[in-house]
């Protein structure tokens, strides 16, 4: 749950603070790397990297393949930071924690936010490996990041959420994909709490609803970063074909290890529209 607006405040400004000592404010573009994307931090050149452990009131990654670090520096000459790791429901964090991060890039001026994540690929035409761009979301975490107290300097109590995803940064990815010879479908994300993965009848359900991946993250980032008037876009790695009538058992190392096949294509990706905001 969000705490009470004067400490909501006081923790984001106390984070802010200390990063601004350290790296400065000139980012105005923030990325976040989900599950086996982390190496995509190899691309920025990078001025300082800070660990979670150093920032006040950030929780810290418990998952496999997250790092820990807030990095500063510059992709394609584009002052970024980049968070390698990010924080997640099923970790035992609240919506408020695992979103902290995206209030303090906001309060260090960062307007735009780019996200990527591993997902399982529900709609027939994605394989394993496939890029999505994605259109929209569904929320089914059964918790939001905005219950609680509203600050307004941050935004409106009811945001709109028409259009989640950046229409020029999906034209650019596409643009980007088309003239790379990349391969990016586009399609709908529905989040749920996890962490274990789904049963075929929940797979059913999930597609039938409209959903083309599923994961575990994305969805409360956006939520926030939408209510703080950030333009965001995002970018799934389908990691495991879940096919209800196909199924098989997916270990934690698969999911890894696709996303980390996927990567050079992301990495180039996520710098051609970085590119773009220069």
């Amino acid at each position: 749950m969000t705490p009470d607006i004067d400490t909501a405040r006081a923790q984001v400004q106390e984070a802010a603070d200390a990063l601004r000592d350290r790296i400065g404010d000139a980012a105005r573009v923030g990325i976040i790397l989900g599950t086996g994307l982390g190496k995509l931090a190899d691309e920025v050149e990078i001025r300082e990297a800070v660990p979670y452990s150093e920032i006040p009131h950030f929780p810290l990654s418990t998952v496999e393949s997250h790092e820990g670090r807030l990095i500063a520096g510059t992709l394609r000459g584009v002052e970024v930071l980049a968070m390698q790791g990010r924080f997640h429901i099923y970790e035992g964090y609240s919506a408020w924690q695992a979103t902290l991060p995206v209030r303090v890039m906001a309060a260090l001026g960062v307007e735009t936010l780019l996200i990527s994540n591993a997902a399982g690929g529900m709609n027939p035409l994605y394989r394993r490996g496939d890029l999505m761009l994605t259109t929209d979301h569904i929320n089914l975490q059964g918790v939001n990041p905005l219950t609680g107290p509203n600050v307004a300097d941050w935004g409106p109590r009811f945001p709109d959420m028409s259009e989640p995803y950046d229409r020029a940064l999906r034209d650019a990815a596409e643009a980007a994909a088309l003239e790379r010879g990349i391969r990016l479908q586009q399609g709908v994300y529905v989040a749920v709490v996890g962490p274990n993965l789904e049963t075929r009848a929940e797979y059913r359900f999930l597609r039938a609803i409209g959903a083309d991946v599923v994961g575990m993250s994305t969805v409360p980032e956006v939520i926030v970063a939408r209510h703080q008037g950030m333009r965001c876009m995002a970018i799934s790695v389908v990691t495991d074909e879940c096919f209800p009538d196909a199924l098989e058992p997916v270990s934690i190392e698969d999911v890894i290890a696709a996303a980390a096949e996927a990567e050079p294509s992301l990495a180039t990706l996520m710098g051609d529209v970085v590119e773009t905001l220069a």
